[in-house]
């Protein structure tokens, strides 16, 4: 079962004691999913979905707000994996109309206007609903990604709207003719996660992230250890070559004691970085050894040694 299936299955197991939050997750979820049909002057609803948890929550709510007589199909997908498909009906007849009416689902203003939508609860449960008829999230392991698909502009811009009003970084995009609002990064999907109610859910997720986050900071130390010790062994390498150099064109007696000392010293620790050369030394500190390094570098270049560029 992906973790979509897992989302929805827990968001269809909240319970509905609130009136004004069911119709506002009705309309949220049939202005997603749902259809009208027109049968002769009357007109009903059609609501398909493979979430047999789903079904039963629509069914449930419709029954207990709306004077509606309904049935529910249980058909096989003709898909690859053959799941049921159980399909709601609101039977068309004359209380449909009152339905549809209060739910606004036949206005063409947008549901923002809609005083189903008048308090945060009611707008986290449009949200719920919206991301119950066509929403899918990537499982917690893989890439950060959640998003609602729909074919209406004005609806997908709606939920961006509601989105934004509890701080949440929704985008939008389309695709052929499609609309999709997504989210893209962790804390965000978490947080709508929260908001619609996925606690489960969102626990999963932030546990993973967490793991994740200190992954990807103990490679990062890693690398940047691996970098430096790169750092390190490389200016190590060439001040060896320089010293070298200078000892067989010339001859290192030929020094300054200061500069004998320090070759004598990288010479018999070449493979150590310069805060451990200055155990070796008098009190010299790391400048000062560094400074002597880079002295003998550039007499062993104007003696006739060519560096490399990456050396």
């Amino acid at each position: 079962m992906s973790f979509s299936n897992d989302v929805k299955n827990e968001l269809s197991r909240i319970e509905t004691n609130d009136a004004a939050g069911d119709k506002a997750e009705l309309l949220g979820l049939l202005r997603m999913s749902g259809a009208i049909v027109i049968r002769g002057l009357n007109v009903g609803i059609h609501f398909s979905t493979e979430n047999a948890a789903l079904a039963r929550r629509v069914l449930h709510m419709l029954k207990n707000n709306y004077q509606v007589q309904t049935e529910v199909v249980i058909t096989r997908s003709r898909r690859l994996k053959k799941n049921n498909r159980y399909q709601v009906h609101v039977i068309p007849a004359p209380q449909v109309a009152k339905t549809l009416d209060e739910l606004q689902l036949l206005s063409m203003e947008g549901d923002l206007k809609n005083p189903l939508l008048n308090t945060h609860n009611c707008k986290r449960a449009y949200l719920r609903g919206a991301f119950l008829g066509g929403g899918s999230i990537s499982r917690p392991t893989s890439d950060y990604h959640l998003e609602m698909v729909t074919s209406n502009e004005t609806f997908a811009h709606n939920i961006i709207k509601v989105m934004h009003s509890f701080s949440l970084k929704a985008k939008l995009t389309d695709r052929k003719n499609e609309y999709i609002v997504y989210l893209k990064d962790g804390e965000s999907i978490i947080n709508f996660l929260s908001v619609i109610g996925a606690h489960n859910a969102m626990m999963e997720l932030e546990n993973v992230r967490i793991v994740k986050e200190m992954r990807n900071n103990v490679n990062r130390a890693v690398n940047c250890e691996t970098a430096n010790l790169n750092k390190v062994v490389k200016a190590a390498v060439r001040q060896v070559r320089c010293i070298k150099y200078i000892d067989e064109h010339g001859g290192l007696a030929q020094l300054e004691p200061n500069l004998q000392e320090i070759a004598r010293i990288r010479l018999e620790h070449p493979d150590v970085s310069l805060n451990d050369l200055m155990e070796f030394t008098n009190g010299l500190g790391k400048s000062g050894i560094n400074h002597r390094l880079k002295k003998l570098q550039e007499m062993a270049v104007g003696m006739g040694l060519k560096l490399e560029q990456n050396e």
